[in-house]
């Protein structure tokens, strides 16, 4: 079923239509946001944008800034090396990936394995929750999980990146920054199968929404220490459920996407507007503030027309102009939130595929 969607997913994102772009941008800040949510670092999926495209915020000093910076840069790395065939996994790109993500703070060690002991904490009882095997034992099981991911594949790229994911964590070989480093090492397994486009193999944004979830499915197969006889299972159901979830919302996102699209430029087009403000106005139509730098990211035209074009916008009724100088900002207008709103789909809780009464084969 999982296989299906994605095969379907797949298709869609390889025909030529220019809105798969904002598709993937959004993608990729989601999945941003959701892996460091889990962490404690809370930004809204347009400051998470806003780092994916490299825009500088107010306070670039920001803990949360930094954070989802690092991963953003570790995340890009993850994809980029998924597409080259000469990739071997190895202990030194984990560690190099490590420094990415938390390199911003020396006292958590980036790009080092932990010195010590490790243990888990609930943030609140205080109460410890796990404890990682001895430091002593972390380069041989490391050089072990990275031997397995180099061998053939395991019967499905699912299982063998949910694996993967799971046992790094259970290692436990950081001194911070594990969680992000097993779902990121679970993402580039799942990016170099080609079951879909790399940017949409990700299931961090379905970690981020289902947290809690997470956490117990983790607690109840580590179940405390590190025992790897223990049936790992219900951690396998718990990524195939993520996947087939986050598979029908990736295809429900690109129906919508697609709608709203041929809608804008329909609209723009009746007013005699210029092409290259529709990524612009459907960026803005999903709650975007956008900026005089936003639209030239978005664009690629210079600051002057940038500013002629947002001009043009407000006095077409399309955008609301807010705040001065720095802080100026342009959200969609009523007109604009009303295509959005026709353009998208009804929601509805989705299916568990291993209920008695799942269906058989994807739906169409």
């Amino acid at each position: 079923m999982v296989d299906a969607l994605k095969s379907d997913l797949k298709y869609l994102l390889g025909q030529p239509r220019r809105w798969t772009g904002l598709l993937r941008r959004n993608a990729l800040a989601r999945a941003v946001q959701g892996s460091n949510s889990i962490e404690g670092y809370n930004a809204t999926l347009e400051e998470a944008i806003a780092a994916v495209e490299g825009e500088e915020p107010v306070d670039p000093k920001d803990e949360t800034y930094l954070a989802i910076t690092g991963y953003r840069q570790a995340l890009t790395f993850v994809l980029q090396r998924a597409e080259d065939p000469h990739f071997q996994y190895s202990e030194e790109t984990l560690k190099s990936l490590h420094y990415m993500m938390v390199g911003w703070n020396l006292m958590k060690n980036p790009g080092r394995w932990r010195p010590g002991s490790i243990f888990v904490r609930n943030d609140a009882t205080g109460e410890v929750v796990y404890e990682g095997p001895p430091a002593e034992q972390v380069q041989d099981l490391m050089a072990e999980l990275m031997r397995e991911l180099n061998q053939l594949p395991s019967p499905h790229v699912i299982v063998q990146a949910a694996m993967a994911h799971l046992n790094l964590v259970m290692i436990h070989p950081f001194s911070d920054g594990n969680g992000r480093m097993a779902r990121g090492l679970q993402t580039l397994v799942l990016a170099r199968s080609g079951l879909s486009a790399s940017t949409f193999s990700s299931i961090e944004e379905y970690l981020g929404r289902n947290t809690q979830a997470y956490y117990s499915v983790l607690s109840e197969v580590g179940a405390g220490s590190w025992q790897p006889e223990r049936d790992a299972r219900p951690w396998v159901r718990f990524c195939i459920r993520a996947h087939y979830h986050q598979a029908l919302t990736l295809l429900r996102r690109s129906r919508e996407m697609n709608r709203l699209w041929d809608a804008v430029e329909d609209l723009l087009l009746r007013r005699k507007l210029p092409e290259r403000m529709i990524p612009a106005v459907a960026d803005a139509a999903y709650g975007r503030k956008i900026r005089n730098m936003t639209y030239r990211t978005i664009t690629g035209v210079t600051e002057v027309v940038a500013s002629r074009d947002l001009k043009t916008l407000v006095a077409e009724g399309l955008f609301e102009k807010s705040g001065e100088n720095r802080g100026r900002h342009y959200a969609a207008s009523p007109a604009i939130l009303a295509i959005r709103a026709k353009t998208a789909e009804a929601r509805a809780p989705l299916p568990d595929p291993f209920a008695p009464e799942a269906p058989k084969a994807a739906p169409s």
